[in-house]
């Protein structure tokens, strides 16, 4: 059985594109958009591109690949990537959680709950 097809993006030009995964190319050698000709950034084969006109969409994506997350399947049966925020307001939330806590931004970034820290570290207090 062929290896699955993995999504790869170019920021700039807003464009993902399904190839076979980088194990799978004899010659090694990195892929470039057909747009722009700048190199792809391989991210995974659970990844659903935002649409073109999206810009928040993909800014959100430009912080999560920064950081190094990526949108692998996880475990045997093809489950998705986890938790990933998809709003500029989510990924504030956590960039703040990781400097308060010390947390790395990455890891932060996958949580999909925040502890009372985060409360803490946007300066908001609990109901009363």
């Amino acid at each position: 059985m062929p290896p699955r097809n993995s999504s790869f993006v170019c920021l700039p030009c807003r464009a993902s594109y399904k190839q076979p995964p980088p194990e799978a190319r004899a010659d090694g050698r990195p892929r470039h958009c057909p747009r722009c000709a700048r190199q792809l950034i391989h991210v995974g084969s659970a990844f659903a591109a935002p649409p073109r006109r999206d810009a928040e969409g993909w800014r959100v994506l430009d912080v999560l690949l920064t950081a190094g997350v990526r949108f692998h399947t996880t475990g045997c049966c093809g489950e998705g990537p986890g938790y990933r925020p998809r709003t500029l307001h989510e990924v504030r939330e956590r960039r703040a959680y990781a400097d308060a806590t010390g947390e790395p931004l990455a890891r932060a970034l996958v949580r999909r709950e925040l502890t009372e820290a985060a409360g803490a570290a946007r300066g908001t207090r609990g109901r009363r």
